[in-house]
């Protein structure tokens, strides 16, 4: 695993947004973790989050692109401090986008915030994390009524590894597979198992009791392949 996957774990675990213990989803599915970025508040958070994002889009999809759009709310300020990492780390000044959740009818009227869209914009979406894919659904209308845009792909912090709407696929198999567009993610809840259990130093933050919750969360909700 990458010392920057690494780092990321440990950096959910200390800024409190990665947990474990007994949560009830927005899918009405009992997790035994829960990620939460609304959690990331600091400007010293933001800037690490922005760098770790930049180093997973730049290693997935370089930086031939134009737009990175965040969706309403948490992927607001994902986008904003990821354009600012990107133009810190390696120069290119791309352009963030986001939308509004109602039109604005006055002002600076439509939907969007930031940047317009422009037909040929190629656009790279960045989220938090995706468990049923049902953010695409509004999403990807959303990006493609503005412009004739290339959506490259998805970026989110952290792949959940479960069945989406399905109940086969990944949600993130589920996005791609519908849309046609790549997804990926900074890491995978099977990295994040395998370094809290066997850190390199430091305490273990998986206990036998947690592993075993985890486990049997996968066995019911887990990608069968």
């Amino acid at each position: 695993m990458e010392q920057y996957k690494k780092d990321f774990i440990d950096f959910m675990i200390d800024s409190h947004v990665l947990k474990f213990g007994d949560f009830i989803l927005k899918s009405g599915r009992r997790s035994p973790f829960f990620m939460n970025a609304g959690l990331y508040q600091s400007g010293s958070q933001l800037i690490k989050l922005g760098e770790f994002y930049a180093r997973a889009i730049h290693a997935v999809y370089g930086l031939d692109f134009d737009i990175l759009f965040g969706p309403a709310y948490k992927g607001i300020p994902l986008a904003v401090a990821t354009t600012i990492a990107i133009s810190k780390l390696y120069g290119r000044d791309v352009r963030y986008c986001a939308n509004r959740k109602e039109i604005k009818d006055h002002g600076d009227k439509g939907i969007l915030l930031g940047s317009k869209l422009h037909d040929g914009d190629r656009v790279v979406i960045i989220e938090d994390v995706t468990t049923s894919g049902a953010s695409m659904e509004e999403t990807v209308p959303i990006l493609r009524a503005q412009a004739d845009v290339d959506i490259l792909g998805l970026m989110v912090s952290l792949n959940r590894q479960e069945v989406g709407q399905g109940g086969e696929l990944s949600a993130l198999d589920e996005i791609k597979e519908k849309y046609g567009f790549s997804t990926h993610a900074i890491v995978t809840m099977q990295e994040v198992v395998e370094h809290l259990t066997h850190p390199a130093q430091g305490k273990s933050l998986i206990d036998s009791r947690t592993r075993k919750a985890i486990d049997e969360y996968y066995r019911e909700y887990g990608v069968k392949h």
